[in-house]
Formats: C-alpha cells, structure tokens, sequence
C-alpha cells in the first residue's frame, strides 16, 4: 500500500506532537506496553486521502455484513456523510493514530469501537521492516465462536503491507444460517528492534 519511502517518512512524524490530539502510554491503563498518539483534524494528506479513498469499498462490504447478520445501521457511500453522522452524535474526535513499539512492548487484544456509530471495518499499514527493523511483534486477530473456544491468526506483513480487519464482529456461515462472530486484534511481543504502524479507524470518538 506504502513504499519504503513513504513507509519511513510517515513513521518519523511519530515524533512530531503537533499532529496529534493525544498520547497513550499502554502500561498505564492495562493495554499492554508500548504507545500510541492519535492524529488531530486535519489530518495529514496521505493519511485523509487513505481514509476517504478505502472507505467507499468498505462501505459496500459492511453493509453486505449488516444485511447478513440482520443488524439495522446501514453506510453511506461518501466517508464524508458517515463523518456527520458520527458528529452529530458528539462522535467529533480524528481516530487515525500511529503506534510506536520496543523491545518487549506488546498490544492486548481489544477492540477500537469509540461510539454508538461503529464502522465494521478498519485498517493497519505496518511502518517497519520485519527481521531488519524489529522481531516479533505480529498482527494477531482472534475470533470467539459460539459455543466454541477462540481461533487465533496471524497476519504476517511486511513493511507497507496493510491488512483491512473486522473492528468488532463478522459474519460466518452455519450449518443454520449466518451467525455473529465476535473479532479482537493485537500484537505480539517484540524480541527485539523499533516497530511503528498506521492504523486507520473510519467512525470518529466521543
């Protein structure tokens, strides 16, 4: 999705505070170790131009999603009109946010859902090289199955690499038809190295 160039320069704006609204330290609040930094509007081009350009295909796959798994909110077409929906709801604040890793930091499963508006869908471009940049530290999703116990797995990526994942639920085909399953995503621990990736959330926070 990014090339190395692209990759590098967006990682080295991680040190620069007057583009994000907000810093969390993980450790502090129990969602692993390592941190984090949302952007603040306006956004940067690369990031605003990412966020409008995927959002429209993933509209038409969310609601397919909805329709499947008989859930009423549906999308529009334009990340724009969506943008105001979640405004008027008091759902003003930019989700884009870039994370920073060392050795040992990981992410906690969870869940990025901010609001009563949620889009289903959300996206991360990996920043660094593995093997050359860090070790470690890969993109889990695990999925909870009715009655069953959770499947785990791993996405691997390389640098510029994006992978699109379910925020909270998916549809799964039953022997009965269509069921929920229930989504978390996280990262691994790092054995060693500097890790920074892009995440891309298209509902806005309250």
């Amino acid at each position: 999705m990014l090339t190395a160039d692209e990759c590098i320069a967006m990682a080295a704006q991680y040190a620069q505070p007057q583009l994000y609204r907000s810093r969390v330290v993980m450790s502090q609040h129990g969602f692993g170790s390592g941190e984090y930094q949302y952007f603040r509007y306006p956004l940067p081009s690369m990031i605003s131009a990412l966020r409008q350009s995927l959002y429209g295909p993933l509209a038409a796959i969310a609601n397919h999603w909805h329709e499947a798994m008989d859930l009423e909110a549906r999308f529009p077409p334009d990340h724009a009109e969506f943008l105001a929906r979640c405004h008027a709801a008091g759902q003003t604040r930019p989700t884009p946010l870039m994370l920073q890793y060392g050795p040992g930091d990981y992410n906690c499963l969870h869940q990025d859902l901010y609001g009563d508006h949620v889009f289903p869908l959300q996206a991360a471009i990996l920043l660094s090289e593995p093997g050359t940049d860090f070790d470690g530290g890969e993109f889990v999703l695990t999925e909870q199955r009715p009655r069953m116990q959770s499947r785990v797995e791993v996405v691997p990526l390389k640098r510029g690499d994006m992978v699109i994942f379910p925020v909270n639920h998916r549809p799964a085909q039953g022997a009965r038809g269509v069921y929920r399953v229930n989504m978390r995503h996280g990262v691994s621990r790092l054995r060693a190295g500097s890790r920074h990736t892009l995440g891309i959330i298209f509902h806005d926070a309250n």
